[in-house]
């Protein structure tokens, strides 16, 4: 089992920034892909940005790309969301996930093998 918590939402202006973190507990962190969901009122969850193994390689959202940059500290056992020049629509609550698998399955599937329960981000006007 590995045992994921999400940190760093909060309330931010538009155009401001946020980083979000999530720690991993309970195997091995470095053999998990990791990545970033969100899920606003009434939508369905969507992708956000996902970080291979080792942090060689990511995938972004179209809606992020530029503005969102995902990074991990495997000595940590973290994966890092930093979030600059957010919008209003950026407004959901962001989960993060771990998977064995890397692939760009990440950009259209939502079974992953571990979530984490989320955190609140909210993006005035």
């Amino acid at each position: 089992q590995v045992q994921l918590v999400e940190s760093g939402g909060g309330l931010v202006q538009a155009g401001g920034s946020l980083r979000l973190s999530c720690a991993a507990s309970g195997r091995t962190f470095s053999n998990y892909a990791m990545g970033w969901f969100r899920q606003a009122p009434g939508k369905e969850r969507e992708f956000v940005a996902a970080i291979s193994f080792g942090g060689g390689n990511t995938y972004y959202a179209d809606s992020v790309k530029g503005r969102f940059t995902i990074s991990r500290d495997n000595a940590k056992n973290t994966v890092y969301l930093q979030m600059n020049s957010l919008k209003p629509e950026d407004t959901a609550v962001y989960y993060c996930a771990a998977d064995s698998r890397w692939g760009t399955s990440w950009f259209y599937s939502n079974h992953h093998d571990y979530w984490g329960q989320g955190t609140q981000v909210t993006v005035s006007s």
